[in-house]
């Protein structure tokens, strides 16, 4: 039997770490060529690898939660000899020697390899692996020169029937992250595989009305939030230190950017929004419009896809190089979505060409893909102008800043019922704030404001959706 390493993939476009989200696989599970491993987390997205060798796991050298550069072996496969023969890093179970020229390099799809020379940045050592203590032995001390590798993870408990369930990977994490016990769900895919359907039925069983409260909520934008998970800690103590990295680094360093950069200015408006709510209702009982999701959030950005139309020079970029302002003919639409590992800012695609319907079934998309923590780096780029809902947590307005690149930003404040003026009389109406904040190099007072006061035409009468398009 020989023992071969796979190590953590180039995974491109100047990144040259990724922290390890989620391991698949245990010690002693067995493992087929092409078969995901793991998921990793760069700065840009979750990816998952794929193992490019059979054989049996016979260690996991990191921990989830762990940043593991490019090139560190991250699981060792005990294989057979015919396998051996393959020409991947190998090394001779169970004494480590050091590995051989790779032929073949493991990459991830659609990355490539990448055979760029530059040196990363010096990382610090990273603390030795918990698992030794857990299994009671003390872990090895490494030497200056050549680390000991981490003791293997623990293997994962049976399930209560004896077998594991039969689920992919992004069937498991969903699981995970509804809570659900795969053991407990019916599966009905081919060969008893539990589906992705099968878990949320089994989530809608389990829910009380309390908790499927939050699920039906519009999802689909966020405002920044506090994600990250706090590590345990002892309760008399006074400070805890959460590790700035993955999605979170990125957007702090892109926020930062920004602010310094480009010099914003919001401007607010306040207004009766109760007839576009009173269309979100008849749009919902209209037969054409059957299985989409229709709700405030699409016919916000259908205003503000018509008031580009009517104010095209606020969709535009500045070229700080060419010292020049591109005027962009097209609307890639942002939406800014609070994930689990952070927010991100993918963009619906030439979003002005779409029809309602269009629209509705790409913010659904959107949202879905975010919240699964599938959105590519491609989703996320070329945006034009982002649309945030800070709305959804009851929040009336605030200032946002741009996302980098990008000519202005809205943020959407909460729908309430207020007391307001109309047709001579105080009435209770649907009320709510915009706040628009803009890049004022590219954007005067002037053009922000009509802007500004065009969206809130369009959703104080959305009749105008019609005359104005």
């Amino acid at each position: 039997m020989t023992i071969r390493e796979f190590k953590m993939p180039d995974v491109g476009e100047g990144l040259t770490e990724a922290e390890i989200l989620k391991w698949y696989v245990q010690p002693g599970d067995t493992v087929t060529d092409g078969q995901v491993v793991c998921e990793v987390e760069t700065a840009k997205a979750a990816v998952e690898l794929p193992i490019p060798f059979d054989g049996v796991v016979h260690a996991l050298l990191f921990e989830e939660g762990t940043t593991v550069d490019v090139g560190q072996v991250i699981i060792s496969v005990q294989t057979s000899e015919a396998e051996a023969a393959a020409p991947v890093q190998e090394v001779a179970a169970p004494a480590a020697a050091e590995p051989a020229p790779a032929a073949r390099q493991p990459v991830l799809v659609g990355y490539g390899v990448s055979e760029s020379s530059t040196k990363r940045r010096p990382r610090k050592a990273a603390p030795a692996p918990a698992v030794a203590a857990q299994n009671g032995t003390a872990a090895p001390v490494a030497a200056p020169a050549a680390p000991a590798a981490p003791a293997p993870l623990p293997a994962v408990p049976a399930q209560p029937g004896g077998e594991r369930p039969l689920a992919k990977p992004p069937v498991r994490k969903l699981a995970k992250d509804l809570g659900i016990d795969l053991a407990s769900v019916v599966p009905t895919g081919d060969g008893g595989v539990v589906t992705r359907e099968d878990v949320h039925a089994a989530a809608t069983a389990a829910i009380t009305p309390q908790a499927a409260a939050p699920a039906a909520a519009p999802a689909a934008v966020a405002a920044p939030v506090a994600v990250a998970a706090a590590p345990a800690a002892d309760a008399s103590a006074r400070e805890t230190r959460i590790p700035v990295k993955g999605v979170r680094k990125v957007t702090a360093q892109a926020m930062v950017g920004s602010a310094f950069t480009a010099p914003h200015v919001t401007e607010f408006i306040t207004f009766d929004v109760t007839r576009t709510m009173k269309l979100v209702q008849e749009l919902k009982a209209d037969p054409d419009l059957a299985g989409l999701r229709i709700n405030p959030l699409l016919l916000i950005a259908k205003a503000v896809l018509v008031a580009i139309r009517r104010n095209p020079d606020v969709n535009a970029s500045w070229d700080e190089a060419a010292q020049e302002i591109v005027l962009k003919h097209y609307v890639n639409l942002g939406i800014a979505a609070a994930t689990p590992r952070g927010l991100i800012v993918p963009n619906i695609k030439d979003a002005h060409a779409k029809t309602l319907g269009e629209l509705s079934e790409s913010l659904s998309s959107l949202v879905a893909t975010a919240r699964d923590g599938k959105t590519s780096p491609a989703d996320m780029q070329n945006g034009t102008i982002t649309i945030t809902n800070v709305g959804v947590f009851g929040v009336d307005t605030g200032t946002p800043i741009l996302n980098p690149g990008e000519s202005a930003i809205l943020a959407v404040g909460a729908i309430k019922l207020q007391p307001w003026v109309h047709k001579g009389k105080v009435k209770p109406r649907q009320v709510t704030t915009l706040a628009l904040s803009f890049d004022h190099r590219l954007i005067d007072g002037e053009l922000g404001s009509r802007f500004l006061a065009d969206i809130a035409a369009v959703l104080e009468h959305p009749r105008r959706l019609v005359t104005w398009s």
